[in-house]
């Protein structure tokens, strides 16, 4: 193979980790905020955190600062994978179509390509996602846990089915993330360039416009897919607390279709957007440092 090949790849995954470390307390908000006001146990919780803001600063001042990086790694480790294999996967299906005469890929080739590689590489990812959500939800009771302590105790009480709870609509959030994110910033660097030509500013406004699309569009299948990764943690709580300590430890949701229901039903159709303003918020960063890292590096290289 050529040299040409691997270099997605490796461009992708690093600029992954990058943009990662960069947005990574904005996750845990955002994780807080899409967990919170459940029913449990026919019982509707209490709100925690009013917005990103009052949940960045009760984290902080409740459990402290090192709360907000709870789980980065997993996260780190999720973006290894996941970042590596997507945008690897992606520009490489591009580059093959080119080769083939479909000539730069139109939007739909895009789009089908960013599907490709959203769902390969979120399924392949999805237990580390698994881990970096449990931890973020433990917060400053969770510091000391390890990646590895809590990949046993998820592997021990749950099995390794476990490890791939809520594989479906993470499947779903990635492709429609990158059905609307590869293809946006694609087709925005393109129309800049006559006026920006191929620099930073560039790809700084592709990458923030990229992000509101993907936004909008991936929030109500975060919120499932956060909500049923942490699933087993607000089940145990309710059981540890039952008069003998002993009860059976029962799922809130059966699946993806039960917690959009549950949602709708206690919470409202709202509470499907829970979290949207850090998601848009993270994601806007995210974007500028990953596409802007993914730039320089094929220029230096």
């Amino acid at each position: 193979m050529g040299e040409r090949d691997w270099r997605p790849f490796i461009y992708g995954g690093l600029a992954s980790c990058t943009a990662e470390f960069g947005t990574f307390p904005i996750d845990t908000t955002k994780t807080r905020l899409q967990i919170q006001g459940q029913a449990v146990g026919g019982r509707v919780a209490q709100l925690k955190y009013h917005g990103m803001v009052d949940a960045l600063l009760k984290i902080s001042r409740q459990e402290g600062v090192a709360a907000l990086y709870a789980g980065i790694c997993p996260a780190v480790l999720r973006q290894a994978t996941y970042g590596t294999i997507k945008f690897g996967i992606y520009y490489t299906l591009k580059r093959m179509l080119l080769e083939r005469g479909a000539g730069e890929g139109g939007v739909r080739a895009n789009v089908c390509c960013a599907v490709v590689a959203g769902i390969v590489s979120s399924a392949i990812a999805n237990p580390t996602d698994v881990l970096k959500v449990r931890m973020q939800v433990l917060g400053g009771r969770g510091t000391g846990l390890s990646l590895v302590s809590c990949f046993l105790d998820v592997y021990r009480h749950e099995g390794i089915t476990g490890l791939w709870r809520g594989v479906g609509p993470t499947a779903q959030r990635a492709a429609v993330i990158a059905a609307v994110e590869l293809p946006v910033y694609d087709f925005c660097k393109q129309q800049l360039l006559p006026v920006f030509g191929d620099r930073i500013t560039n790809h700084f406004v592709s990458s923030f416009i990229a992000s509101l699309g993907s936004a909008v569009a991936s929030t109500p299948i975060d919120v499932i897919r956060t909500r049923l990764m942490n699933d087993r943690s607000l089940t145990k709580s309710l059981a540890s607390s039952s008069a003998n300590g002993n009860t059976l430890v029962v799922r809130n949701y059966s699946g993806s279709m039960d917690c959009l229901i549950q949602t709708v039903r206690n919470e409202g159709p709202l509470a499907l957007y829970r979290g949207f303003v850090p998601t848009w918020v993270r994601m806007g960063p995210w974007n500028i440092i990953f596409f802007i890292t993914y730039e320089q590096l094929k220029a230096f290289y």
